[in-house]
């Protein structure tokens, strides 16, 4: 007899036995994971899903036509589980050498502004192409199509509507920029797959030694990134697929010329005058505890011919940079627009370290071609270096500083051909200041490619969001640089919500609008400003005509201590006056340094609704209402603001459902919260420190702060130096307190710093541990939002089965339902 067929003919087990048998599968059963297929929510939400979303809509930089470039909103979950490298904070697709995903082109039309005609390329069908990217002339447009074994280079005439593949070009995707244009708009600059490669490296089967690092008593805080390298495999990986070689491409001819070396290219830039590129690649010793961006890297400008005509930085490993600090050496380091070969860079006056007192941070240095002689020093900023905003006319260049411990910013007017010229102060204000915000410069495309602002005489063209306390109004303004005064031109008008694209004309006579209603779509116009005469150039139709009776409005209101507050309250198609339904307040928590900025409105009631992916929005269809945008600020010093972070969120979310129930819409014993990344911490310690809610979701959240050591959100101090504040904001240590459901969702590959998976696990074992309802839902191959159409479905099945379950058919609460 085989030992098979004697144990299976062994005697019965004594019955105790069998109880312990019996206990142990009982116990297995309730224990262990369950292996859930995908769920579909309501037919109602699947069919608004089905439709494809608005095309994006691409100008090119004349202004005489644009690309209608329309996707499939949702992959499948196969195509998000094909092949992923995770190597230094990327994500690679190692069967093609391009990016782990991409969008899936369902069209791209040409459409002529003056006359309306279109004409629809030929695509290979339900293809991945990126973004089309025009050349500086606007004659032709590039892209890249992502096959399943190469990455391919295209090339699109604008007149005649025709895509073709250059075909001799094997796109190097992996890292850093693919491609660019060169300003003579017949020849690109790209990343190619080395001639002659040599396949990828194998694993080995049997490690050689330990992985080691090690420390030297240098300061190298680092925060926690996630997909980082974490061996010497790992480390060959990210060389073999990084590696390219760098090629001009001759768009007529297809002509392949490569330049230069095989190496690691972070990016590229060619001069305005087309003669000079801009090169960055980086180079060993990587790091396990640093992404990509801060590897050693290696600046310079080559010649047309890949011959190195001056170094321009020779950066190490940035491990040593402080939190909030910066890199020293070169940064920002790009061509003027308006010169021939012109460099301009940023250095650090304080060693990138923001707690060094000196009387200046950081400071501008211009160098021209042949790049012989000292740099020129354009400008010193008393607070951290933000941006150069480069007028398209030699004598305008607008330069931002921040200084982060205020949240403030200033503006200044800079002669960059006369830098003995003082600054002349612009703008200065509270980087949070919506009411009083200028508005960002109008910029154009330059011949060369480069993009600088647009100018009329003396003034340049100011856009903004327009904000108010009646919700944003866009504008645009006229304003004049020597008398520092602004011209309104164009502002949105009440019940519709319009804001400028483009200018079609120096004086800004005629412009480019997006104008949209909460009864109609989003389409562009051609507008002329002087008496707002629109001409339509798109008819985009509703894509989901069913979300129409959706009702919403604006709703102001003060917190107990007199903060302003808001939320955007929303009605399901069906409502009734006088109905209290079950409500979701949906909130992200943020930031402010005083109350009357935290109190300032944002956004609009007279938007479009559009619900995509996995919005809790949908719940509309369900019978709820939603208090969506629901502003719970955190305001205070911004190093000790978080110090009261629970006590005012917890006032903010008290103000809005009190709000909610003086309208007569919510039913304050049926009301759930839910929120996305900080909005999910938020979500738990809302369950925890309060009785408010009877149920809560919480999707890709952090949940133990003591994993983001050196700092979360906006809190500056690490956990060394203010340990009682991320103990007290760690919902985790308060799991025994959760006593209301909590549905936690969570990517499996979440891609976002902070938010591990682990963080979700952790948390639902902390709940179970302490006999809490909880739900862990984990979405296969999901990153920190979700795409695939399986996991959207899923998700949006999920958050309406439980609410349903614990908020809109809740009992009556008592006083054992409620938190101690």
């Amino acid at each position: 007899m085989s030992r098979i067929e004697h144990h299976r003919y062994r005697c019965p087990a004594p019955p105790r036995a069998w109880f312990g048998v019996l206990w142990l599968l009982v116990w297995l059963a309730v224990a262990a994971p369950a292996e859930v297929k995908y769920q579909r929510p309501p037919q109602v939400i699947s069919d608004i899903l089905a439709v494809p979303g608005l095309p994006a809509v691409l100008l090119d930089p004349t202004r005489e036509r644009m690309l209608l470039y329309q996707t499939d909103l949702y992959p499948s979950v196969a195509d998000l589980a094909e092949p992923m490298l995770r190597l230094a904070g990327q994500r690679i697709n190692p069967l093609n050498n391009g990016p782990h995903r991409t969008a899936r082109c369902l069209s791209l039309t040409v459409k002529t502004i003056a006359t309306g005609k279109e004409k629809k390329l030929a695509l290979p069908g339900h293809s991945r192409f990126s973004l089309p990217v025009w050349s500086p002339d606007g004659t032709q447009f590039a892209l890249l199509r992502y096959g399943s074994r190469e990455v391919e280079l295209w090339v699109g005439d604008a007149a005649t509507g025709v895509a073709r593949r250059l075909k001799p070009v094997v796109i190097s995707a992996a890292h850093g920029e693919a491609f660019v244009w060169l300003p003579d708009s017949q020849t690109i600059l790209c990343q190619t797959i080395p001639a002659n490669r040599e396949p990828p490296p194998v694993a080995p089967k049997v490690p050689v030694g330990p992985t080691v690092q090690e420390n030297l008593g240098k300061l190298s805080p680092a925060r926690t990134y996630t997909d980082l390298l974490e061996n010497a495999h790992d480390e060959d990986l990210f060389q073999y697929y990084a590696t390219a070689q760098v090629a001009l491409v001759n768009v007529k001819s297809a002509q392949v010329t490569p330049i230069g070396k095989v190496g690691i290219y972070a990016g590229f830039e060619p001069s305005p005058d087309g003669q000079h590129l801009l090169i960055s690649r980086l180079h060993r010793p990587f790091s396990y505890t640093l992404p990509a961006s801060s590897f050693p890297r290696e600046v310079e400008v080559w010649d047309r011919a890949g011959k190195v005509e001056h170094k321009v930085a020779s950066l190490p490993l940035a491990e040593e940079v402080p939190i909030g600090g910066v890199r020293p050496g070169p940064r920002s380091y790009h061509w003027r627009p308006t010169a021939p070969a012109t460099l301009v860079w940023v250095e650090a006056l304080d060693d990138g370290d923001p707690k060094k007192r000196v009387p200046y941070r950081d400071h501008v240095l211009m160098l021209k071609a042949p790049f012989k002689d000292a740099p020129v020093e354009l400008a010193k900023t008393e607070h951290r270096f933000g941006a150069l905003s480069w007028g398209e006319k030699n004598w305008v260049v607008l330069l931002r500083e921040v200084q982060s411990s205020r949240r403030w910013t200033r503006t200044w007017l800079l002669n960059p051909d006369t830098p003995e010229i003082p600054p002349q102060l612009i703008w200065d204000q509270s980087t949070q200041e919506r009411y009083k915000d200028p508005g960002s410069p109008m910029m154009r495309t330059l011949r060369t490619g480069h993009r600088a602002m647009r100018l009329h005489g003396n003034s340049i063209y100011l856009s903004s969001q327009g904000a108010t306390p009646d919700g944003d109004r866009p504008f645009l303004d006229r304003f004049d640089l020597t008398t520092l005064k602004a011209e309104r031109l164009f502002q949105c008008e009440e019940f519709v919500y319009e804001h400028v694209i483009a200018l079609t004309a120096d004086d800004a006579a005629t412009l480019i609008t997006r104008r949209e209603s909460p009864t109609n779509a989003p389409n562009y116009f051609l507008v002329t400003a002087s008496n707002l005469t629109h001409r339509a150039m798109t008819e985009f139709p509703d894509p989901a005509p069913q979300l129409r009776g959706i009702r919403k409005q604006l709703v102001t209101y003060q917190r107990a201590d007199g903060v302003p507050l808001s939320f955007t309250l929303y009605l399901p198609p069906d409502y009734q006056p006088g109905q209290r339904l079950p409500t979701v307040l949906w909130a992200y928590p943020r930031e402010f340094s005083d109350a009357d900025l935290a109190g300032q409105i944002s956004g609009s009631p007279n938007r479009f609704t559009t619900i995509l992916g996995a919005s809790h929005l949908f719940l509309l269809t369900q019978g709820y209402v939603i208090l969506d945008g629901t502003t719970l600020p955190v305001i205070g010093d911004p190093k000790t603001a978080n110090n009261t972070y629970l006590e005012q969120i917890v006032a903010g979310a008290k103000a809005a459902i009190d709000k909610a129930v003086e309208l007569g819409v919510t039913d304050p014993n049926r009301v759930g919260v839910g929120g996305h990344s900080y909005g999910a911490f938020m979500t738990a310690n809302l369950l925890a420190h309060s009785d408010l809610f009877r149920a809560g979701i919480a999707r890709s959240g952090a949940y133990n702060r003591t994993l983001t050591p050196f700092g979360f959100q906006s809190e500056r101090r690490t956990l060394w130096e203010a340990p009682e504040v991320y103990l007290k904001l760690s919902p985790l240590m308060f799991a025994d307190k959760i006593k209301e459901p909590l549905l936690l969702i969570h990517g499996e590959a979440d891609n976002n710093p902070g938010t591990f998976p682990t963080q979700s696990e952790r948390l639902f074992q902390a709940m179970k541990g302490h006999g809490g309802t909880a739900r862990l839902v984990m979405l296969p191959h999901e990153a920190h939002s979700y795409e695939a159409r399986e996991s959207v479905e899923h998700v949006l099945h999920e958050m309406i089965a439980w609410f349903d379950k614990y908020v809109k058919n809740a009992p009556a609460r008592t006083a054992t339902t409620a938190n101690p």
